[in-house]
């Protein structure tokens, strides 16, 4: 059993949040976190006590926000919200998703500027915990105004309404929530907009790409290294003086990893002398340059993405202090459009890159290896079609870059008159990674088909590791055969960035 992780608002880590993503570790909320809760709550209270109107509070939403609702309404209000907003269409939002998407609503609600009940944000706690995700479809939100539809779809399963996945099977809500025990949420003054105001689901969509992408970093390291002995490539472009004196700092950090990977390669001792070459193509000799400036990149994201994760991001915010309710801004998600459109390019170059260096290994005038990496080429096809894979991939991911935040189109009768489109920046993002995923994976075939050639030298202790957890998977190539299955391994060894375990420690800063 996972130990129980605590959160405590606008405390969360991106540590934190990987954990959530990949291992489903059980909630609980910091006690410390219940005052604000309470007090926020509370000033709502004293404000449809009053009658004074307040947006969302005792009004209609939107263009309809001059609509006054009277008190004996205001639990029908907050219903009719979630039912009228659930219109969600497309596939379902994966359940690591709709993890992180569960635990930054509870941590953004609980810093006590939203105004709901804490009875709420503990039934949101108990459905995580018992595993019971709701059912959000992907496609409805433009980011702006809040990720308005998904996080209804969201609320409807606390209602008991709708339905959810609980270990990957569908099932109604409401006999999900009976099951263990959970009594579905009436929801009070407000509450319904606080839930569904914020930009949870286009950041949790953006934070899963990033943590693929910091895989596909790795990844592509990795099988770039390979590459390089497979090439037999020089690893003078990887001194430390050729970078230091650029001062890029992703491609330092970079350019020391490959000259670890590199290291004691019997491949490139083979060669230091007498070689005709005297430099590389690009694809292997300015991999720092590109990769680095692809890791400060996913840094950048990475930081825009924690501020967001830890923000309050619903409309209006309670100031309890001076009772006051303010509506703003907060929903519209142009920092996490800005920051899923960086990584789209961050994960189309890296797939680009390595798409270049699968094309240098299987020409034999570049790489002095045999014709499409196989023997009795003619005969045998080898990686000629697997690197039109790769090629076609790469293409689609460079119109998947396009970026999705310079794109608006108003919305509520134009009162929504400017929107970010992050949620989509957000969810092309995985079918980007897989893109790249499965062109790192033929590089890696490609690369430790390579290093095989050359035997009975062998490439450097770590990346010998690499290619040893390689062929416990995939064997290698000695004729033509069923070449998909292969493919596919490789790529799940990407995916599940086991392809780098070994070389792990380079890679934790």
């Amino acid at each position: 059993m996972t130990n129980k992780l605590t959160i405590t608002p606008g405390q969360l880590s991106l540590s934190h949040l990987r954990q959530i993503w990949r291992d489903a570790p059980p909630l609980e909320l910091a006690q410390s976190a219940y005052t604000a809760i309470n007090t926020s709550a509370s000033t709502i209270h004293k404000i449809v006590e009053k009658g004074a109107p307040a947006y969302g509070i005792n009004t209609g939403f939107g263009k309809l926000a001059k609509t006054h609702i009277p008190n004996d309404k205001l639990e029908e209000l907050q219903r009719n919200l979630i039912m009228s907003h659930s219109v969600g269409t497309g596939e379902l939002i994966a359940d690591e998703v709709v993890r992180l998407i569960l635990a930054m609503k509870i941590g953004s609600l609980a810093r006590g500027y939203s105004g709901i009940r804490a009875s709420v944000i503990d039934t949101m706690i108990a459905i995580y915990n018992a595993g019971i995700m709701p059912c959000i479809p992907s496609k409805g939100s433009v980011g702006a105004s809040g990720d308005l539809a998904p996080l209804s779809h969201m609320t409807l399963a606390l209602m008991g309404e709708g339905d959810v996945r609980v270990g990957g099977k569908l099932q109604a809500a409401k006999e999900a929530l009976q099951a263990v025990g959970i009594a579905p949420v009436a929801l009070a003054s407000k509450e319904g907009l606080a839930l569904i105001n914020g930009t949870q689901v286009s950041t949790a969509l953006t934070l899963h790409g990033l943590f693929l992408a910091e895989r596909l970093l790795e990844a592509a390291t990795v099988s770039g290294a390979l590459a390089v002995d497979a090439a037999k490539g020089s690893d003078a472009p990887f001194d430390p003086r050729v970078h230091e004196v650029r001062g890029q700092p992703g491609q330092i950090v970079i350019a020391k990893i490959y000259r670890e990977l590199l290291a004691g390669s019997e491949i490139r001792k083979s060669h230091l002398v007498n070689d005709e070459r005297v430099q590389d193509p690009y694809s292997l000799r300015c991999q720092p340059q590109v990769m680095g400036a692809c890791l400060d990149l996913i840094g950048n994201a990475g930081r825009t993405l924690l501020i967001e994760a830890n923000a309050v991001t619903d409309n209006p915010l309670v100031f309890a202090d001076g009772g006051d309710v303010i509506s703003g801004g907060n929903f519209h998600a142009e920092p996490v459009a800005f920051a899923a459109d960086t990584l789209a390019l961050a994960i189309a170059e890296i797939g680009a890159l390595s798409e270049r260096r699968i094309a240098l290994l299987i020409d034999s005038t570049l790489s002095g290896l045999p014709p499409f990496l196989v023997a009795a080429s003619g005969l045998n096809s080898g990686f000629m079609i697997a690197h039109v894979t790769a090629a076609a991939l790469a293409s689609e991911n460079k119109s998947l870059a396009h970026p999705a935040s310079v794109d608006s189109l108003p919305t509520s009768a134009n009162q929504e008159d400017h929107v970010s489109m992050a949620t989509f920046a957000g969810r092309r993002l995985h079918e980007m990674a897989h893109n790249t995923a499965t062109i790192v994976g033929i590089e890696l075939l490609a690369a430790a088909q390579g290093v095989d050639f050359h035997r009975p030298l062998v490439t450097s202790p770590r990346l010998t590791q690499v290619q040893q957890r390689l062929r416990q998977q995939v064997s290698f190539y000695d004729k033509d055969r069923f070449f998909a299955p292969d493919i596919e391994a490789a790529k799940q060894l990407v995916l599940q960035g086991e392809l780098s375990s070994a070389c792990q420690e380079l890679f934790a800063d």
